[in-house]
C-alpha cells in the first residue's frame, strides 16, 4: 500500500510506501507517464522507505530539466529523513537522476539507473535502428491507426506506449498498467530540452560531479545499447558498475527471467551502500 500527500513546499504529488528504514527515491521515466514504477515501489518497501514522486504535468510555462530538478530537490528535502537517500531512475528517470545528482551530488548516496537512455547521436540511431527491426507488420499497422485516428494527444501517447512494449521486451509476465496519467505535450518538452542540453556539451560532462558510487542495470533485449550508453557515461563517471541481464528488456521487473535476479540486485547493493 502507499499514502500519497503534497506537503507543504513541494509542488507535486508524492507517494510513499514501507514504514521506516534508509530512504529510497524512485523516478519513473516517459518522461510524461507517472506511476508505472508502483511495483517497483512496492517490491522495495519492505526494505527501504520508499518515495515516488509523480513528475510535473505540462503547464503555461514549457517543462525543463532544470525544473523536474528543481521538484526533486524539494522532495528529497521534504521526505529525505536525516540520512542522504539514494536515487533509482527508470528510463528518463535514470537520466533525470543523473541530472538531479550532477545538481546537487551531496544531498545523495548512491545512484542505480535502470534501462537507462541515451547521451550521444550514436546510442540513439542504435536504438532507433533496434526498434524498427523489431516492429512487425501488425504492430506497423496498429501504430498507423492510432496516429491516425487518436485526436487527444495524451490518449495517443498511452495507446502508442503500450503498443510499443513488447518491442522494448523480452519475455513479459502478465502485468497491468498502474500509469497515473500521460501527459504528451511533458513527453515532448521535456525530452527536447534534455536533447539541447546535451547538444550544448552540458550532458553528460556535468556528471563528472558526482562521485557517489552508481550501478547501471540493462537488459541486453533493449532497445537503448546499454554497453555503449555505459561506455559514454563512465568516461565521466569511472566510479560506475555495470550488470546486464541476458533474456531481459526495457522492464527488468517484469521480465519472467530476470524479475528475482533484478530485484535481489538492487535491494542488495542499496543496503550495500547504506550501511
Amino acid at each position: 500500500m502507499s499514502d500519497s500527500s503534497v506537503r507543504p513546499g513541494v509542488g507535486i504529488l508524492v507517494r510513499t510506501y514501507g514504514e521506516g528504514g534508509a530512504v529510497v527515491v524512485v523516478l519513473h521515466g516517459g518522461p510524461g507517464a507517472a506511476g508505472y514504477m508502483a511495483p517497483v515501489c512496492r517490491e522495495l518497501s519492505p526494505w527501504f522507505r520508499v518515495v515516488e514522486p509523480l513528475q510535473r504535468m505540462s503547464e503555461e510555462e514549457p517543462l525543463t530539466v532544470a525544473r523536474h530538478v528543481h521538484d526533486v530537490r524539494e522532495v528529497i528535502a521534504s521526505y529525505g529523513g536525516m540520512w542522504r537517500p539514494a536515487l533509482l531512475g527508470h528510463s528518463w528517470g535514470a537520466m533525470l537522476a543523473l541530472a538531479y545528482a550532477a545538481e546537487y551530488p551531496e544531498t545523495i548516496c548512491s545512484l542505480v539507473l535502470v534501462g537507462c537512455g541515451t547521451y550521444d547521436p550514436c546510442a540513439r540511431a542504435a536504438f532507433e535502428s533496434a526498434v524498427q527491426r523489431r516492429l512487425s507488420p501488425l504492430i506497423r499497422m496498429r501504430l498507423r491507426y492510432a496516429t491516425r485516428r487518436i485526436a487527444d494527444p495524451d490518449a495517443r501517447f498511452c495507446v502508442v506506449g503500450r503498443l510499443l512494449e513488447p518491442v522494448y521486451s523480452y519475455d513479459l509476465l502478465p502485468h497491468g498498467d498502474e500509469t497515473e496519467y500521460y501527459d504528451a505535450r511533458g513527453f515532448e518538452e521535456s525530452w527536447q530540452d534534455m536533447v539541447h542540453l546535451q547538444r550544448a556539451g552540458v550532458y553528460p560532462a556535468a556528471f563528472s560531479r558526482i562521485t557517489v558510487p552508481v550501478l547501471m542495470v540493462h537488459g541486453a533485449h533493449d532497445p537503448y545499447a546499454g554497453r555503449q550508453i555505459f561506455e559514454c557515461l563512465r568516461t565521466v563517471m569511472p566510479q560506475m558498475e555495470y550488470v546486464e541481464f541476458s533474456h531481459c528488456g526495457h522492464y527488468p521487473w517484469l521480465e519472467r527471467h530476470a524479475r528475482e535476479a533484478f530485484f535481489g540486485l538492487v535491494r542488495d547493493w542499496l543496503e550495500g551502500q547504506m550501511t
